[in-house]
């Protein structure tokens, strides 16, 4: 394993693994899911998307972690840390398979990585990269305590323009 396994309710957050390969191509495969974080995969796509998480946790130490629901130990969805080169900045960003939208899984999620990347990782300031027309993500960032930060445009492969939404490691405590 690569790194730390986080828990929180009702997810366990782990480094991702081959096994997961299965679910995260279907998730990818689906259009609406797909449609804000570079559109519908290829299975063959979605395999190099897992080696580069695999290989941000062994370049980096820290990567997007696998999202696994414990009551059905199902694969739902990734999200964390994440800041590859030519990012605009060092971000926690989410993505969960549309059958598992609605159930508070990704700010429940969100808010153990946001506090593993501010308490762990030591990072005093993190954005999310959200597509402008993804409402349901940019309100949870604001649910976070993130503020508006302006738009970025991505490097490749995506080269698509962001909102950037953010805060800093002292807001996020003064939250807690």
């Amino acid at each position: 394993m690569l790194g730390p396994t986080l828990e929180t309710d009702r997810l366990i957050l782990r480094p991702p693994v081959l096994d997961d390969l299965d679910a995260w191509a279907e998730m990818m495969a689906d259009e609406e899911t797909a449609r804000y974080i570079g559109g519908v995969m290829k299975r063959p796509v979605v395999f190099r998307a897992l080696a580069t998480m695999v290989g941000h946790w062994q370049l980096l130490g820290y990567g997007m972690f696998s999202v696994i629901e414990k009551e059905s130990g199902r694969w739902i969805g990734r999200l964390g840390p994440w800041n590859p080169e030519g990012w605009p900045a060092p971000e926690v960003g989410w993505s969960l398979s549309r059958a598992f939208w609605g159930k508070g899984y990704a700010s429940e999620g969100a808010r153990a990585a946001m506090e593993w990347a501010f308490e762990h990782l030591g990072w005093e300031d993190m954005i999310h990269c959200v597509h402008p027309d993804n409402h349901n993500s940019i309100n949870l960032a604001k649910r976070m305590g993130s503020t508006y930060r302006g738009t970025a445009t991505l490097p490749a492969p995506f080269e698509f323009e962001v909102v950037s939404y953010g805060q800093t490691r002292a807001a996020w405590r003064a939250r807690r």
